[in-house]
């Protein structure tokens, strides 16, 4: 069984899409931090996207454990011209795009930007890479809410809109096995 723990990077403070914007995160809950590496296996490979906010969150939690190289294929969702603006800002752009990328996420696409679809299947490459290299091991794979929730998505088989109604907290864990060929939820957003 490979089990992967996916936590969600330190908070950006930004009030807006932060997709591939490489914004750094505040850390500076110290306490939140040791919590959550003393919650993770010991023995646990450690691995990232290659966002700071990601990269910066592996390394204070990684302690003893193997790190990993940073994956750009464990990005969050590219926003595209949506980047860094606000649901308010988005919506006033296209009402009807913006309702339908969040009420009935699928194939709907931000401009020059990622669908659930797309973004679904990217990351699900390099997982099926990782559980290919790293059979029956213990993962700790730091990323962002948007990936998190299409692992959620593909383990429970639940429709993308189900997914994007789970709340994934800065700092939290969320654990799914792959016990070939099935994937179990063992738990989502846990704040240690």
């Amino acid at each position: 069984m490979t089990r992967f723990w996916w936590v969600r990077h330190g908070p950006t403070h930004i009030n807006g899409f932060v997709g591939w914007t490489d914004a750094p995160a505040d850390l500076s809950d110290t306490a939140a931090l040791a919590r959550l590496q003393a919650h993770l296996p010991p023995k646990a490979l450690v691995i990232s996207s290659d966002l700071q906010r990601a990269v910066k969150t592996a390394d204070a939690i990684c302690g003893a454990r193997k790190r990993l190289p940073d994956d750009p294929a464990l990005r969050e969702m590219n926003f595209g011209d949506w980047e860094m603006q606000n649901f308010q800002q988005v919506t006033g752009q296209d009402p009807r795009l913006a309702r339908n990328f969040w009420e009935n996420p699928g194939d709907h696409t931000p401009p020059n930007g990622e669908s659930w679809w797309q973004t679904a299947n990217r990351v699900q490459t390099a997982v099926d890479r990782l559980i290919a290299e790293h059979p029956d091991q213990d993962i700790v794979a730091v990323a962002h809410v948007g990936v998190i929730l299409t692992q959620l998505q593909q383990a429970s088989a639940m429709p993308p809109a189900a997914a994007m109604s789970f709340v994934i907290d800065n700092l939290s864990v969320t654990r799914l096995d792959y016990l070939a060929p099935e994937w179990r939820v063992k738990g989502v957003n846990h704040k240690p």
